[in-house]
């Protein structure tokens, strides 16, 4: 049986009995200000000051156990009539009258001789007994409905609202060659849920819940193998549904969100749907003319260098650059090439090129200052 009726709650938040709702609120949350534990690190006397006040104010802001209560502690200021689920006030008086009647009766019957005396004394300390324990069973069937049962009762009858779950952002890495022809990525999601154990209220009985420690919340990982698309774009956003944060009373679950971000790469250099490269080639190569390998986003492909090919000279790689998934159209790759010479070479291609020397009358530098 709850004590609620042995308190004076009204002194409990510095408020009078005959006090508005408004009053009361604001006496509460200004006593929560003061005595709420994580203001005062905890405190023994804190946290059981805290408790106090707030059992004090669940009951004042109900209006119809505020109404029992202030008839049992006898506060005549609110007029409101009040009934329990098992028991009303006159019931509970008209039970009291009788074992007052009942009592006196008993107390007032004639004692003829000692052993009857005794025996009256017997069957009327009984009987008091009997009659005390009733009373006492009416009394706590009214405090029972005032602070168990209603209680009971709203919690079935009160419908929840709905509470939607918190969408969750995920930011993801890829290549230029996953966005180009599509990837998979294992995601690590964590999810906040309402804490199980104080059912998100933080505390409990005045302490900090010891599951999620006073934060309401507890937070589950959870792996996923999402699809990144073809063709995917940098800050792209990927909608997944129902893997976000938890929803409450009915609600939606969230979304899970990926935003894409492509790695910038030291090969590829992008313009537009076109991919721009730069590949070296040797003297020999330039001169001659070859076939070679070129690195493409979806792999390699053979290139033909021509005779006679010059440095910063451009070649076009049909429809080797980035798709456009809205219009299907796809871009080319841009190829330029930079005559390189090797760094070391051997004595045998240096007398090579001394004997290239001797044999070339070019003179490439004389027209410099014409126009």
């Amino acid at each position: 049986m709850n004590q609620y009726y042995q308190k004076d709650l009204y002194a409990i938040l510095g408020v009078e009995p005959d006090a508005d709702i408004i009053k009361i609120k604001s006496a509460y949350r200004k006593q929560a200000r003061i005595w709420h534990p994580d203001v005062n690190d905890n405190s023994q006397e804190s946290i059981l000051r805290f408790k106090e006040i707030t059992e004090a104010y669940e009951v004042l802001t109900d209006s119809h156990k505020r109404s029992q209560y202030d008839i049992l502690k006898g506060f005549n200021t609110r007029k409101e009539s009040f009934y329990t689920s098992n028991t009303t006030k006159s019931q509970a008086k008209k039970a009291y009258n009788e074992t007052n009647s009942s009592y006196t009766q008993t107390k007032t019957e004639p004692q003829n001789n000692t052993q009857k005396s005794t025996k009256n004394e017997k069957r009327y300390t009984h009987k008091k007994d009997e009659e005390k324990s009733s009373f006492s069973q009416v009394f706590e069937n009214i405090l029972d409905g005032l602070f168990t049962s209603d209680t009971r009762r709203e919690t079935k009858t009160k419908k929840l609202k709905p509470e939607n779950g918190r969408d969750i952002n995920l930011n993801v890495n890829i290549k230029m060659s996953e966005a180009v022809s599509g990837t998979h990525r294992t995601v690590n999601v964590l999810h906040s849920e309402r804490c199980p154990k104080c059912e998100g209220r933080r505390f409990i009985n005045g302490s900090k819940c010891p599951l999620c420690r006073g934060t309401g919340e507890v937070s589950i990982h959870k792996k996923l193998n999402v699809k990144i698309p073809a063709g995917v774009k940098k800050g792209a956003k990927i909608r997944i549904a129902n893997e976000g944060n938890k929803g409450y009373n009915g609600g939606k679950n969230g979304d899970l969100y990926l935003f894409i971000n492509i790695e910038e790469s030291k090969f590829f250099k992008y313009d537009g749907l076109n991919v721009l490269c730069e590949i070296p080639i040797t003297p020999f190569e330039a001169v001659l003319g070859t076939n070679i390998e070129i690195p493409t986003l979806c792999g390699n492909v053979s290139m033909k260098i021509p005779a006679n090919t010059t440095t910063g000279q451009k070649f076009r790689l049909s429809e080797q650059g980035l798709s456009d998934s809205k219009s299907g159209k796809k871009g080319d790759q841009i190829v330029t090439v930079r005559i390189e010479i090797p760094k070391e070479m051997s004595s045998e291609e240096i007398k090579l090129y001394e004997q290239l020397k001797n044999l070339s009358s070019h003179k490439i530098r004389e027209n410099l200052l014409n126009d």
